[in-house]
C-alpha cells in the first residue's frame, strides 16, 4: 500500500519542488509574463509579468514519477495519456500565445480539433486494449450501472471535452484550479483503493505535484498554471473518472468546473439574447465574486470547501 500510494506522493511533490526555483526563473527570463485584460478584474492588472505555463512543474512531476509505475499498473497509460495529450495541446496553446506573441495562441477550431483528437485516441485505447467499460456508476444507486450502448461513445466525447475546458475556466485565481483539482485528486485516489482499480500511482503523483505546484501558486503567485497546466488537469479528472467508471460522478465532485463553464455559457447566451445585458458582474463566476468584493484567498477557500463537501457526498453517493 505505501508502495503506491506514499511513494509517489512524496517522489512527485520533491520534483515539484525542485523544479519550481528552476523554471520559475528560466519562464521568467524567456518574458513569459502573464498579460491580464484590461477589461477584467483592476486588481489583476498588477500580476501582468508573472510567468505562466507554470503546470509544466506539476506535469513533468506526475509524469515522471508515474512512468516508474507503467509496468506493474497498466491502468495507468490511458490517465497519463490524456494528461500528457491535453497538457501538450495547452503548451502549444501558452507557447504561441507568450513565446511568439501571438495573442489568441491557437485558433479555437485549432485547440477544439486537437481536443477531439486526442479524446479519440482515448476511447480508441479504452474500447480496445483495456478491459474498461463505458458503462456507468449511478450515483446514489449503488450496484447499478448506466449503459448506453451506442451513446456511450458520443458523452464520453462531450463530458472529456467539458471537463478539460471546465478545469481551463476555473483557473483564473492564484491557487483556485490547483486547490480544487488537488481535492478531487485524493478523492479519486480513495476511490482507486477502495475499488482495487490500479491507478493509484497516477492520482497520487498528481497529489503530490499539485501540493509542490502550490507553494509557488499560492496567492500572491510567484507563477500561474497557464493552459499548459489547467488542460492537463482536466485531461487527468476526465480519465481518472472513465477509468473508475464514474464519469457521472463528475457533476458532484467536479461541480466547481460545472459553475465555472455555465457561467460563461449563461452569461454570453443573456449577452447575446439582451444585446448587451449581463447577468453576472463578469464570467467565469469565480471573477463576479471578485468584483462583489471577496478577496482572491476568501474565493479559493470556499470553492475548495465545496468542492470536499461534494467530494464526501460522492462518497455517500457510492
Amino acid at each position: 500500500m505505501n508502495y503506491q500510494v506514499v511513494i509517489p506522493v512524496l517522489v512527485s511533490f520533491a520534483i515539484s519542488l525542485i523544479l519550481g526555483p528552476v523554471i520559475i526563473p528560466f519562464l521568467r527570463k524567456l518574458k513569459m509574463g502573464q498579460t491580464e485584460r484590461v477589461e477584467g478584474v483592476q486588481s489583476h492588472l498588477k500580476k501582468a509579468g508573472t510567468p505562466t505555463m507554470g503546470g509544466i512543474i506539476f506535469l513533468i512531476a506526475a509524469v515522471v514519477t508515474s512512468l516508474f509505475y507503467v509496468k506493474d499498473y497498466p491502468a495507468i497509460i490511458p490517465i497519463l495519456f490524456l494528461t500528457l495529450g491535453f497538457g501538450i495541446i495547452g503548451f502549444l496553446d501558452d507557447y504561441l500565445k507568450v513565446v511568439l506573441k501571438r495573442s489568441d495562441g491557437l485558433l479555437a477550431w485549432q485547440k477544439f480539433l486537437l481536443q477531439v483528437v486526442v479524446t479519440g485516441i482515448f476511447a480508441f485505447y479504452i474500447l480496445n486494449y483495456t478491459d474498461i467499460s463505458l458503462t456507468m456508476k449511478i450515483p446514489f444507486w449503488p450496484e447499478h450501472y448506466l449503459n448506453l450502448g451506442v451513446l456511450a461513445v458520443p458523452l464520453l466525447f462531450i463530458a472529456v471535452i467539458g471537463t478539460v475546458n471546465g478545469v481551463n475556466f476555473t483557473d483564473g485565481l492564484d491557487g483556485l484550479a490547483s486547490s480544487v483539482t488537488l481535492i478531487v485528486a485524493v478523492f479519486f485516489t480513495v476511490m482507486s483503493i477502495g475499488t482495487k482499480s490500479g491507478i493509484e500511482p497516477v492520482t497520487c503523483a498528481v497529489v503530490g505535484g499539485l501540493m509542490g505546484f502550490l507553494l509557488f501558486n499560492v496567492y500572491p503567485a510567484r507563477i500561474f498554471m497557464g493552459d499548459t497546466g489547467s488542460l492537463a488537469l482536466g485531461g487527468f479528472v476526465a480519465g481518472t473518472a472513465y477509468v473508475l467508471q464514474m464519469p457521472l460522478f463528475l457533476l458532484l465532485v467536479g461541480l466547481i468546473y460545472f459553475v465555472e463553464v455555465l457561467s460563461v455559457m449563461i452569461q454570453v447566451t443573456y449577452f447575446k439574447a439582451t444585446h448587451g445585458k449581463r447577468i453576472f458582474k463578469m464570467a467565469p463566476i469565480h471573477h463576479h465574486f471578485e468584483l462583489c468584493g471577496w478577496s482572491e484567498t476568501r474565493i479559493v477557500a470556499v470553492f475548495s470547501v465545496v468542492t470536499a463537501v461534494m467530494c464526501l457526498i460522492a462518497f455517500l453517493a457510492l
